[in-house]
């Protein structure tokens, strides 16, 4: 398991050398967290030539530490940072773009797209409590008043492992799955294998397609064809008085989604990727074109939007379920390609 490809360094200039010691940060290794599957982030690293540094230097120092284990990543680099002395510069790491694994854990596989049109909201708006949040809190506070993302409530580690392409096309490739339209109401259903889905079909949103031109994997799945799956997904333990579970599995590309729409309340988490949501309450309609997509809206409304009038946001990640009420609108729109689940309360 090692790091195939390195760093991109984006800017490599002497205004940016400091201190011959390392950041108290770096000193840690248990605050160095090495970002092979993680987004863009601002990272120390070490860089020492005589007679000065270049960005070709950098890069070149940088593309040296590729074969570190990935496992051992901070210790590694720590290591390494011990015998320099003299420069330390602020690099523009874009791990989303420059790192790739063998660790499955990373990816999935799926070949996450590197472009995007819309990123993470600039500030999360939904709460986020961990996996120490109780049934009574969750009762009291969120189940029928607001929306919530729990940290780390479940371990769907053994889920996870089975989501990947390789072992999903192995076992269902030959499978017929249902394909829905990308509208608000999802009008239309088309029926292809699964693995023509993913070798032909999952592509990242045309900016200039419409919903209801876009097919979308979520939703209609064969629970006896696919049930031995979903008997390995562990759902939140929270459930609302009266009601049961029902799973709908999804897998989808970048700058895909489904436009606001409401329905009973539930859970949605993702297994690669990242998925960001945007909520109004039963009160508050949002203003959309119910046959357009979310990209278009976040990218053609969204901007006009008063302060007043903005969602309830958040992007979730691997690790992390969002809980949505009864009634309340919601878009989602995913920024990578993605592997999700969702869980009706019903």
């Amino acid at each position: 398991m090692y790091v195939r490809q390195g760093f991109v360094v984006s800017r490599c200039m002497p205004g940016n050398v400091v201190s011959p010691r390392p950041p108290p940060a770096l000193r840690d290794a248990q605050t160095l967290r090495f970002p092979a599957c993680r987004a863009a982030r601002l990272v120390w690293m070490p860089c020492e030539w005589p007679g000065g540094v270049s960005a070709e230097d950098c890069r070149d120092f940088l593309f040296h530490i590729i074969r570190i284990p990935a496992q051992r990543g901070p210790e590694a680099l720590l290591d390494l940072m011990a015998g320099t002395t003299h420069f330390y510069l602020l690099l523009h790491v874009v791990a989303a773009l420059a790192l790739e694994t063998e660790d499955p854990q990373c990816d999935g596989g799926w070949q996450w797209s590197h472009y995007s049109p819309v990123q993470e909201e600039e500030r999360c708006t939904v709460e986020r409590r961990d996996g120490a949040i109780t049934y009574s809190e969750f009762i009291e506070q969120y189940a029928y008043k607001r929306p919530v993302i729990i940290q780390g409530i479940t371990d769907n580690s053994e889920f996870r492992s089975l989501c990947r392409r390789e072992k999903l096309l192995q076992m269902y490739g030959d499978r017929s799955v249902r394909l829905s339209t990308a509208n608000t109401y999802s009008y239309d259903k088309v029926d292809v294998p699964f693995q023509e889905y993913v070798e032909h079909l999952l592509r990242p949103q045309d900016l200039d397609s419409l919903g209801v031109d876009t097919l979308y994997f979520f939703g209609d799945n064969n629970f006896t064809e696919w049930g031995s799956l979903f008997q390995k997904y562990i759902p939140p333990p929270f459930k609302l008085p009266g009601t049961t579970g029902a799973y709908s599995f999804g897998i989808a590309g970048s700058g895909t989604g489904v436009p606001f729409h409401w329905h009973g309340p539930g859970y949605s988490e993702v297994i690669y990727g990242r998925k960001r949501w945007f909520l109004y309450p039963p009160d508050k309609t949002p203003e959309f074109n119910p046959n357009r997509t979310t990209l278009s809206w976040m990218l053609e409304t969204y901007p006009l939007l008063p302060a007043a009038e903005r969602p309830i946001e958040c992007t979730i990640r691997p690790g992390e379920v969002l809980y949505f009420p009864d009634h309340w609108w919601h878009a989602t729109l995913n920024l990578d390609t993605s592997v999700f689940i969702s869980t009706f309360l019903g």
